[in-house]
């Protein structure tokens, strides 16, 4: 809850004239609601895709003050965030509420970016594979291989997620590595292999390539740095150094 139109409009400009030639990696950004609709144009100009920061677990009805999957899409959306730690943590949603989610962000079209993380107490006690195991599947109650095409799964560690903390890349690494074998044993080889983990917890330009060097972290959910332009282009092209290292 940062950005006005007109600011967030003027991000996406000056991030799309340092990246003149397109992105070579996908960048989704997550906009406020009422931004969406506004930016739509500068985002696909841009070479961007847009994503809601959460939807409602209804189709449709007396809800108020909800979104629903249909009017993001309609707002432009090819994605959205479900799970975030915020939303758990501030609005208590519970697993159930987010496989919910899922299920309506799949039958509208709408890509899931499924956020997942433990916080410091539960990684204190050695919970952490525990409770990001347990997301993860009450999540996808439901959800096929072929349905889970598309997904994105972010860890974000709670505990360092604003706190200006970060996990080293070595423990993300270990949780992304946790994650991928869970998503091979749910889903299957291909599904699990192929889906984009990405980190999230106090992402920055300094720390952002030697987390993008590691082998199951394919990219980053950037909370504060993606509201300055050098910072998050910074963290772009740590993004793109990655994937041509490994072509």
């Amino acid at each position: 809850m940062n950005l006005r139109a007109a600011e967030a409009v003027d991000l996406v400009r000056e991030l799309a004239d340092k990246l003149a030639d397109g992105p070579a990696i996908e960048v989704i950004l997550t906009p406020s609601f009422t931004v969406l609709p506004v930016v739509r144009e500068a985002v696909a100009q841009a070479g961007f895709s847009l994503a809601g920061q959460n939807l409602c677990s209804q189709e449709r009805g007396a809800f108020t003050g909800e979104v629903s999957a249909a009017m993001l899409m309609d707002a432009g959306c090819s994605h959205v965030l479900i799970g975030h730690s915020e939303r758990r943590q501030l609005y208590r949603e519970t697993d159930e509420e987010i496989c919910g989610k899922i299920q309506q962000a799949l039958k509208q079209g709408l890509r899931p970016i499924l956020c997942v993380g433990e916080t410091w107490d539960e990684r204190q006690r050695g919970e952490t594979e525990a409770v990001v195991s347990r997301q993860i599947e009450q999540a996808l109650v439901g959800v096929t291989a072929e349905q889970f095409s598309g997904f994105i799964v972010a860890y974000e560690p709670v505990w360092a997620i604003g706190t200006g903390q970060n996990a080293t890349p070595e423990i993300a690494q270990a949780v992304h590595h946790h994650i991928r074998n869970q998503l091979v044993s749910l889903l299957g080889q291909e599904a699990g292999c192929e889906t984009r983990l990405l980190y999230g917890g106090s992402v920055n330009a300094e720390n952002a390539g030697s987390l993008m060097r590691q082998e199951d972290i394919d990219g980053a959910l950037v909370g504060n740095a993606s509201l300055a332009v050098d910072s998050f282009y910074a963290i772009i092209n740590a993004a793109t150094e990655r994937l041509q290292g490994r072509n």
